[in-house]
């Protein structure tokens, strides 16, 4: 190229409308092609570099970190390719960032509406949780509720329907009902013991893999009750919720197995304020898998001819 139509950097930066030091910056890291120098040592510059510098001022107005630009950069004349890679990714960056602080502005107008005697407790469940929430407690305590020996498939299902999932956009309330989620499940056991209900406790030959598949489509099929608000009754939900403790215990489904049934499927105090907290996030219209086994031993309780108050239940449970 010509000398006279070589720019000096002065130039290059009047004519892109940058400082002198912006168009060094990026010359000094290799995204601005620079030609032969004068015969002083100064740089200098074609058009190209012209065009180039916009396109690099147009990437960083994105907000997007020098190593993505010379990333774009790369691939010809930044269009397509890699721009398309950057800008997902910035994408994904900047909705987590948002979730985040959407998690925070709820969070902090829970604290601001709450009267002064709440305010130090809130202070404490809030505080103790990541914005937005982690599922990470909720699983670890399902995983120590569940039977051992369950295959890893079985407990990733169970899982994904057991752990609810932070709302996009959340409400002061969702803030206060995850935090207490948080807090409930990340208390220690004490001692040794599972907590396992007497459901759980079997005789050798107990596959609880099978139970817990046939449970979750129990729950599918009682789900449509549950939104009818109809009361618990007989039918292909209650077969199937039978059906799954019996096939995985190696049984029939009798009249004397279902009675049988009936007498161990007692509350359990600790699983019920689980499904209380997960309901009070997705609302009546979503019945959560603990509503619907509640609704299930109720109609095996009314079918054998048992119907043992909440009391009861909660005293087996002990």
């Amino acid at each position: 190229m010509p000398a006279d139509s070589m720019w000096s950097i002065g130039e290059l930066a009047e004519r892109a409308g940058v400082t002198v030091k912006t168009v060094r910056f990026y010359s000094d890291r290799g995204l601005l092609p620079e030609g032969p120098r004068s015969t002083g040592g100064h740089r200098r510059y074609g058009p190209e570099a012209l065009d180039r510098l916009r396109v690099i001022r147009s990437l960083r107005a994105l907000d997007l970190p020098v190593p993505d630009v010379r990333r774009v950069l790369g691939e010809g004349d930044g269009l397509d390719g890699a721009l398309e890679d950057v800008v997902a990714g910035q994408l994904r960056d900047i909705g987590s960032q948002l979730a985040a602080l959407r998690w925070r502005e709820a969070a902090l107008q829970l604290l601001q509406d709450c009267t002064p005697a709440e305010r130090a407790e809130r202070l404490l469940l809030v505080g103790a949780m990541s914005a937005p929430p982690s599922t990470a407690a909720p699983a670890r305590f399902w995983r120590r509720w569940l039977p051992a020996r369950m295959p890893s498939r079985v407990v990733s299902a169970v899982l994904d329907q057991a752990v609810p999932q932070p709302p996009a956009d959340p409400t002061p309330a969702h803030v206060l009902t995850f935090a207490r989620l948080h807090a409930f499940t990340s208390r220690s056991c004490e001692g040794g013991d599972r907590g396992q209900p007497a459901a759980h406790r079997t005789e050798d030959g107990f596959r609880p893999g099978v139970l817990y598949e046939g449970l979750s489509e129990a729950y599918a099929l009682a789900s449509p009750h549950l939104c009818d608000q109809r009361s618990p009754r007989e039918g292909e939900a209650l077969d199937c919720f039978v059906s799954a403790y019996a096939a995985s215990r190696g049984v029939r489904d009798t009249p004397a197995f279902r009675r049988a049934l009936s007498g161990v499927l007692a509350a359990d105090p600790r699983i019920d304020h689980y499904w209380q907290l997960v309901a009070e996030l997705t609302g009546p219209s979503r019945p959560t898998p603990g509503a619907a086994h509640d609704w299930l031993c109720a109609a095996l309780d009314t079918q054998v001819g048992r119907r043992p108050c909440e009391a009861e239940r909660a005293a087996a449970a002990d």
